[in-house]
């Protein structure tokens, strides 16, 4: 008996708590019997899906120190120890494909916090569009903030001449019709995006019912899917009744509810930092005939409350959120 085996098994359960990754996670349950039933209990992971399907990682790419050292001590015991069970095939759960989340996190029990990454965003743009969204979901969609530009270039002039964001001052009604189109394509894209993440984390909802907070985002940062104890639970409940109307979909994606947008458009806007944006939009949307206050700083802000108002897009939703807002109305789809 080593030193390690006298810990007590909740310490090492914390310990590998703050690994976290999914994948350093598998390999550990290679190293012994006690680590194949600890690793397991893990309750807060990171899912890099792009990495479990065998993607090469990328050598620049900094894992934590407790990753780090916990990498190399299981390949140094592997190399030197027996092991007389077979816990876990590493080899074969990181390299078989296809797999799921919900298949690759079989094995865990106690999950409580997950994050899934993806390998990249799904929103396909015009060169120098750019979109970024925040998605909540129950059984169906419940909220989503999306922010959208066609361009941004640097005017260093404007920096120094002023501090205050200039919004291109006050938006027609032609102003707001031109370039609507792209608008509601962007918004439509991003809704698509969503709800497929949210159709992909259905079997994992389903079998992991402690579980109390699920975010899916990718390593490009373009969206995110949150649901919380309460949306899973709707969704079990709505799927233990078998309410098939509730939760169709439509090829790998859920059907997005008839939905009404709160829009708001600047044709250019510029930040204090210099940063020009043209066609900036706001949009935040909800689903018809949901209960909201008119007012969307709320959940704007705390879609965006990471950006803490100092980055681009936390200064861009600062400025639109004082833009009149258009209310649009689209069906489900």
């Amino acid at each position: 008996m080593d030193a390690f085996d006298a810990i007590p098994d909740p310490v090492v359960i914390d310990i590998l708590n703050k690994v976290g990754d999914v994948k350093t996670l598998i390999r550990c349950r290679s190293v012994s019997k006690r680590f194949n039933s600890l690793a397991t209990q893990s309750d807060s992971l990171l899912l890099q899906l792009d990495q479990i399907l065998g993607a090469t990682e990328s050598d620049s790419e900094i894992d934590s120190p407790i990753a780090s050292f916990f990498r190399s001590l299981f390949k140094s015991i592997h190399g030197l120890l027996p092991i007389f069970s077979k816990p876990a095939n590493t080899d074969e759960i990181l390299t078989r494909s296809p797999k799921t989340p919900a298949q690759i996190l079989a094995g865990f029990e106690r999950i409580r916090n997950l994050e899934v990454e993806l390998y990249g965003g799904d929103v396909k743009l015009e060169k120098g569009a750019a979109v970024k969204w925040k998605a909540e979901f129950g059984k169906t969609l419940k909220s989503c903030v999306i922010v959208a530009f066609r361009s941004a270039t640097v005017n260093t002039s404007a920096a120094t001449e002023s501090t205050a964001i200039v919004d291109g001052g006050v938006e027609s009604d032609s102003e707001f019709v031109c370039g609507l189109k792209t608008r509601v394509v962007w918004t439509i894209s991003a809704l698509m995006a969503a709800s497929t993440r949210h159709y992909l984390m259905r079997d994992l909802v389903k079998d992991h019912k402690e579980m109390e907070k699920l975010i899916v985002r990718d390593r490009e940062g373009e969206g995110t899917v949150v649901m919380d104890a309460a949306g899973m639970k709707e969704y079990r409940e709505t799927e233990a009744r078998g309410d098939d109307k509730t939760l169709e979909r439509v090829g790998e994606r859920t059907v997005v509810p008839s939905v009404r947008m709160s829009m708001r458009h600047a044709p250019s806007l510029m930040l204090k930092s210099g940063i020009c944006l043209e066609a900036a939009t706001l949009v935040v949307v909800r689903p018809t005939g949901v209960a909201s206050d008119d007012n969307d700083i709320e959940l704007v802000t705390e879609a965006f409350a990471g950006d803490g108002g100092d980055c681009m897009y936390g200064e861009a939703v600062t400025a639109l959120l004082k833009r009149r807002r258009n209310v649009l109305e689209m069906n489900s789809f």
